[in-house]
Formats: structure tokens, sequence, C-alpha cells
């Protein structure tokens, strides 16, 4: 785990403020050779269980085709991290090789942690029972063709978003997964990125037979546009039928507000007596997030979500004792997380508002306004990014293998999360 609000070895404040922008929006272009040790700890996972097409299209062989994520992060930013780097001279190959390596570390640490929590507690980890899937499969058909829609849209108003296909699986590929029963359940991933100034740093088009709906947006750090994450699962209950569902949609902040530390009792955060300077900093981001994202139509759109879902109860949220430390630092302050019904109603409700939300983080994305100044705001952008999708990978993990069981579970959030430059030090994959 990485603390936003915190310095670390890889993003230290910088003491030569041109070099340190160049270090940092270079690193995706200067760190191929060393990448593939890096994303070996995400790659295994996947490639020991997903096998997949092959030059040719020949059958019964192990893919390669996640060793070619070794280019990630070099496409969208190439033109104009070439033009910054110009007559620059910088050769930070070991810094690079120090950064990645530490990611590698921090990942690997969380896959070890989730081994250790599925150990203890398998049951929890890898829900057992002969499912009948038949209105499980409608729900989530319904939503991928949904969800299909909200892509189209987003292509179609951002025009170079470019598929990844180096990155991505048909029902064709092999790639499939469990979720404690006999059944192995085709795995779908559409990955695209944008280099221009809508500046979509990884965008995950993801869907489990009859399991999961998800789409994930990364902003890319010439914008502060919120990230997006709506995801919808079908959870099997202790008879092993399918019979709830969870949604999940939020738009996640893209500077540190310390929103884990509202006192829920009164609603206030902590001053300069606790914090120090740092206090302002953290409210001066609030404040930005609320003026320009987190308005009252769009708590008011979550709240009324929220209220449309028969029999929905809440998770634990920000403040709640049940949130993990890693969710707590990357949730956004208007995160809903409902379980409630497998039902017709439910299932309309949920694909209502997951396209109005898109449709929401579609018109940020094209909003001029919200796009960096060159220079100082995109280097920390940059830096605070690198710091955040650690995390989001951590808690992408912890939710994947609850659904999958931890071997599947390992490789989908490898997959969802995208290449390891693009899920570990930012850029655009």
């Amino acid at each position: 785990m990485v603390h936003p609000g915190k310095s670390s070895a890889r993003a230290a404040p910088p003491r030569h403020h041109r070099h340190h922008l160049f270090l940092f929006l270079l690193l995706p272009l200067l760190i191929s050779k060393c990448q593939s040790d890096a994303f070996a700890f995400k790659s295994a996972a996947i490639a020991a269980a997903a096998p997949s097409r092959v030059a040719g299209g020949a059958a019964g062989g192990v893919s390669t085709k996640l060793d070619a994520s070794k280019k990630g992060g070099m496409d969208a930013y190439a033109a104009q991290m070439a033009a910054m780097a110009a007559g620059n001279g910088i050769s930070p190959a070991t810094a690079a090789a120090d950064a990645i390596a530490s990611a590698d570390r921090v990942a690997s640490e969380m896959i070890e942690a989730t081994r250790q929590r599925s150990a203890s507690a398998a049951a929890a980890a890898a829900p057992v029972g002969s499912c009948d899937d038949v209105e499980a499969s409608a729900a989530i058909a319904k939503l991928e063709a949904s969800q299909a829609l909200s892509v189209a849209r987003i292509a179609s108003s951002i025009p170079d978003l470019s598929p990844k296909p180096d990155a991505s699986y048909d029902a064709s590929s092999g790639f499939v997964v469990g979720d404690g029963d006999d059944r192995r359940r085709v795995v779908k991933l559409g990955a695209s990125d944008a280099p221009g100034p809508a500046n979509v740093a990884w965008l995950s088009d993801l869907c489990v037979d009859s399991r999961l709906s998800s789409l994930t947006a990364y902003s890319g750090p010439l914008t502060c546009v919120p990230h997006l994450i709506s995801r919808c699962a079908v959870s099997v209950g202790d008879g092993g039928t399918a019979e709830r569902l969870n949604l999940f949609l939020d738009f996640r902040p893209r500077s540190y507000g310390a929103y884990e530390m509202r006192d829920p009792s009164t609603g206030n955060y902590p001053g300069p007596d606790t914090l120090g300077r740092k206090s302002f900093e953290y409210s001066g981001a609030r404040k930005d997030y609320e003026t320009k994202f987190g308005t009252e139509d769009v708590a008011n759109f979550l709240l009324d979500v929220r209220s449309s879902l028969s029999g929905a109860s809440d998770n634990p949220g920000l403040g709640d004792p049940g949130l993990s430390e890693l969710e707590t630092l990357t949730r956004g302050p208007l995160a809903l997380d409902v379980t409630m019904p497998l039902s017709a109603g439910n299932v309309d409700a949920i694909l209502s508002a997951r396209e109005k939300a898109a449709d929401i983080w579609l018109g940020w994305a094209i909003d001029p306004s919200h796009r960096h100044k060159p220079g100082a705001p995109v280097n920390s952008q940059y830096v605070y990014d690198s710091k955040y999708k650690i995390n989001a990978y951590g808690v992408l993990l912890d939710v994947y293998v609850k659904l999958f069981g931890q071997s599947d579970g390992e490789k989908l959030a490898a997959a969802d999360s995208g290449p390891i430059d693009e899920a570990y030090v930012g850029g655009g994959s």
C-alpha cells in the first residue's frame, strides 16, 4: 500500500523540477527493457491459466500476448512526451528500474496478503454449490449490452480512443474463470486508450458470463477528470444459488482529500491543529472536487439511484470500520456500494444508473476546462496517479478473489487493471 498523502521513494518531491518532470513523464518510454520482469507477478498468474489465440489462429497454445504489454504506456503519450523530451538528454534508467522494482514489491505483497486471507477463510473466498444461472445470465447479458452502448458513445465522442488488442480478450480467447463450482465462465475484456486531449489512460470494458459487468476508465495525467468505476456483480448464496446483485459506482478524485479522515458523527475533517499546513492542501483538493465534479446534481443522482433499488442494503463505506485501508485510500466521497436481490426491476435500475454514470464521466472527459496546464500540474497528477493505481489494484484484487477464488481472482485483477506501467506508474497503455 502506498499512502497518497505521503511521499515515497519513487514519488519524492522534486529537487530540480524540470528534470523531475521529464523523469516521470518519460518513464513509460524508458522502462521497456526491465518491464517484463516487473510484469511477471501479474502475467504469470494469467499465462498459467489463460490459453488464448496464438499467431495464425492455432489452438491449444498458451497465449504470449500479455508479453506485448511491455509496450503498454508508450502509445498514449508517445508524441507529447517525445516533444517534451527533445534536447533534454535525461537518461534515468536506474531510477526507472527502481520505480518498477518498488511497484513489483508492493503488488506482490498485496497478492500474498489475499492468499493468506483465502487460506484462513476459503469458504468465504470461493462459494460452492451448483448454481442455476438462467436469471443471472440474463441479467449480465442485459448489462453487457448496455455497457457496450456506453463504450460506443465514448468511442464516438473521443475520436482517438484506440483498441488495445494485446490486452483484450474475446469469447474465443480461452480466458475463463470459476466461482467455486464446476463451471468455467468466459471472460471478455475490451481494452483501449486515448492519447489526445480527453487523455484516457486505460478503458476496460469487462464482462464475465453470468457473474460480472464492469466498466473502468482511468483518466490520464493531462486532465483532472475523476476515474470511473462502474461494476455490477452477481453473488452466490449459501445454497449455491445466484441471488444477489452488488452495484458499485464511484467517481474517484484525482487528488488526495483525506476523505478517510472525515468524522462520521460531525462530517468535519481534521484541521491544522492535527495536520498542520497539509490540512489546507487536503481541504483545497476536496473543494476543487466538489466544485467541478462532486456537485449537488451528481450527489443527487447517486442518491436517486440508491432509492430506486428494491431491498438494497449499504455495504461499509468511508468512516465504517468494515472498510479496508486500501478502500479508504481509493474511494471517492460519493461512492455507492450496495447489495440487493436479483430481480428484473433492480437490473433495469442498475442498467439506467450505469449508463448515466458513463455519460456523466464522458461529459467531463471531453470538457476542455478540465485539462491541466502544461508543466507542474501534469507532473503532480502523474505522481498522484502512480500511487493511486497501486492501491486500486489491491482493492480490485480483493474484490475478484472473493468473487472467483484466489487463482482466478488474481488473473482477472491483473487483466482488468491493465499493463504494469499503466497500473502502477501511470501513463497511457
